[in-house]
């Protein structure tokens, strides 16, 4: 069994845009660089850049809730330290993420494209060093494209593999089994990976993200296939190097119990 990376993306904005990497470089116990690294807060949230912590999706504008950000394109350039928002038919933004001015401009580009949809003044969110994943513990997010098209069979039409918004896509390992790898690593070169939790999915998955169209039942017809709503799963880097798309994986031996003396 040869397990292959098909793809690599990283998330800047949560909620918006993908962005596709060729290779990068993780560290133990961190998610990709840059990955979730922003939020639109929709409402008070209660978030402190000061003391960072975790907080549910739902305090943030997100495709659970808010299928239109899949229409926009969003880019962030780490060289610039500057994000971009555009969408045919409205002026494009431009706005450091470093200055008052240049947030404040993200601010307003939001409240007035998402006016319906926000339940106050919308603010910008960053912290160093903090993730805004759905999960509070700093992993990866991969998904098997096999399971992808098992998917695809049952609803008998083809289903994009950025609706399920992992960081790694996965070819080479037979449908559904990544979810029982739990405890188990795979390394990359170097790189060890240990994965750590199944990935339930939400009604997000129903959003096509490139029409932002409500039109699957995602996780309805994985209950139904499984009995459960499960696809993908959190990997936790444990050694650091440089993974690539096209890298091959190999899953390491299953551990055996140790035997009492």
């Amino acid at each position: 069994m040869t397990l292959r990376i098909a793809a690599l993306y990283r998330y800047p904005l949560k909620g918006f845009s993908p962005e596709r990497l060729d290779a990068v470089d993780l560290l133990p116990g961190q998610t990709i660089a840059h990955d979730r690294a922003f939020a639109i807060e929709n409402g008070p949230s209660g978030f402190d850049p000061a003391a960072p912590a975790h907080l549910p999706k739902i305090r943030f504008l997100m495709l659970m809730r808010n299928e239109a950000v899949a229409n926009i394109a969003s880019r962030f350039d780490p060289a610039t330290r500057t994000l971009s928002f555009s969408e045919p038919g409205r002026a494009p933004v431009v706005a450091s993420v470093d200055t008052p001015e240049g947030r404040a401009a993200i601010e307003a580009w939001v409240s007035a494209r998402f006016a319906s949809d926000l339940r106050g003044a919308p603010r910008f969110l960053e912290a160093p060093g903090h993730s805004f994943s759905d999960v509070a513990k700093k992993v990866l997010h991969v998904v098997n494209l096999a399971t992808v098209r098992a998917i695809e069979e049952e609803i008998g039409r083809p289903v994009d593999p950025l609706r399920f918004r992992a960081n790694l896509y996965l070819d080479g390992l037979p449908a559904w089994e990544e979810l029982e790898l739990i405890g188990r690593e795979f390394t990359v070169g170097g790189v060890r990976l240990e994965a750590v939790k199944r990935t339930v999915r939400c009604a997000a998955t129903n959003v096509d993200p490139s029409t932002a169209a409500r039109d699957m039942e995602i996780p309805r017809t994985i209950m139904g296939l499984r009995g459960h709503s499960d696809c993908g799963i959190y990997v936790e880097v444990k050694t650091p190097g440089r993974i690539a798309v096209g890298d091959a994986m190999e899953l390491a031996p299953e551990r055996q119990p140790e035997l009492p003396l």
